[in-house]
């Protein structure tokens, strides 16, 4: 029988031969988090994935003395050992020894095989855990009833910081309880919807951040977003005074949904970042922005308008906006429409000194007396999907978001 997110506060009390008994009775041991782990599966006659157990470990050689919060990355795209996917079951182990646990504050599960049955348990885990700070599901297989007990278990959640749903396809149902979510929950600062297969929530999702008061940075990305639903989400963020990061890349806004984000620029005095990357919003929309950016908005600090059918009339009106605002420190422009007039205008941007190479995803070169602009691999979130084979990126040019605001795992 499906459970439901109503079924789980009843559940909160477990018997004594119950693996969430045997992982209270194994913490008072105090023995390592690996050690936890091998007798919770033991004693649940489950198997253990040793890619948790290897992750176990290696967080606690990480972090010998377990004085500082921690995050347990136990991705499912980890390219630097042999990967076993965390199951549903495996993340019911793995929540045993943590519902208690005091110095674990980030859970990265992301590219994983979890499923309905796994946001059960990680909705439950939400309810008993009170250190976590940052759960990242993205691409996992959680659908529609996965996202509604995750969503109601947010509720009464008075912890966690930054959920990443990201690439779980819950569908349009799904997204209206975590829009539900957003009028109830005071703590949670961080949402990513984005890639969700939602296509008719931005109107609702807009109607709970009028009265939201604490989430700081919203990925709506991929969500098949027209120009009404631009409308809306403005009309309802003229009332909001927390939102510091939105992200509608990838949808289909067009220059009159722009003319509303332009109009929500000149009175708007707390968004710092706006991605609008992979739309079309063309040198009208362009225009729209610059006007708002010259003469009225002195919050924003970083525009991403990559891929939008720009030309050089839209691009250089944005580069003369950065002469008179000088708190826009970070734009990004690749794969528009460059013209000469484009080139040399970013061109004497980077040569002044007003726009730093590090904050911008172009660099100019001359060649024959003319200048063209370059491809930089930089961006707001150029490792928004993956990380690199290496490991974890060091240089924050690529992923510039994270230098502006800080990221909710590290708090």
């Amino acid at each position: 029988m499906a459970t439901t997110a109503g079924d789980l506060g009843s559940r909160r009390g477990q018997p004594s031969g119950t693996p969430m008994a045997t992982a209270a009775a194994v913490m008072s041991t105090h023995l390592s988090l690996h050690k936890q782990y091998l007798q919770v599966c033991q004693e649940s006659s489950q198997p253990e994935n040793p890619f948790i157990a290897h992750m176990l470990e290696e967080a606690e050689r990480a972090d010998i003395t377990l004085t500082k919060g921690i995050t347990l990355k136990i991705a499912g795209n980890n390219r630097l050992v042999p990967v076993q996917k965390v199951t549903d079951e495996d993340f019911r182990m793995l929540a045993c020894i943590l519902s208690n646990n005091t110095f674990v504050t980030g859970l990265d599960l992301r590219y994983n095989v979890l499923t309905d049955v796994g946001a059960e348990h990680a909705a439950k885990f939400l309810q008993e855990n009170s250190t976590l700070h940052y759960l990242n599901l993205m691409f996992n297989d959680i659908g529609t009833n996965g996202a509604e007990l995750i969503a109601k278990a947010l509720h009464g959640n008075e912890t966690l910081l930054y959920l990443r749903m990201t690439g779980n396809k819950i569908d349009n149902k799904g997204g209206m309880y975590f829009a539900s979510m957003l009028q109830i929950n005071s703590t949670l600062e961080k949402l990513d919807l984005g890639d969700c297969d939602l296509e008719e929530t931005t109107v609702h999702t807009a109607l709970m951040m009028k009265n939201n008061a604490c989430l700081m940075e919203l990925h709506l990305c991929k969500h098949e977003m027209k120009n009404f639903g631009v409308e809306r989400l403005c009309d309802a963020l003229y009332e909001n005074r927390s939102l510091r990061y939105l992200d509608l890349s990838c949808n289909k806004i067009t220059r009159d949904g722009v003319k509303f984000l332009g109009e929500l620029l000149k009175r708007n005095q707390t968004l710092e970042i706006l991605d609008l990357s992979s739309n079309r919003i063309e040198d009208d929309g362009a225009i729209y922005l610059s006007e708002a950016l010259a003469l009225y908005n002195r919050t924003l600090q970083a525009l991403a308008v990559v891929s939008n059918n720009i030309s050089g009339k839209g691009l250089v009106a944005l580069s003369d906006s950065m002469k008179t605002n000088m708190v826009l420190s970070y734009i990004y422009i690749w794969g528009n429409k460059f013209d000469e007039a484009t080139c040399v205008a970013f061109s004497d941007l980077i040569e002044n000194g007003r726009l730093k190479p590090n904050c911008t995803d172009v660099d100019p070169y001359e060649v024959d007396g003319h200048i063209y602009l370059a491809e930089l691999s930089h961006g707001l979130k150029r490792h928004y999907y993956w990380t690199p084979s290496y490991g974890e990126v060091d240089n924050k040019d690529a992923n510039a978001s994270l230098a502006i605001r800080a990221v909710a795992e590290h708090l």
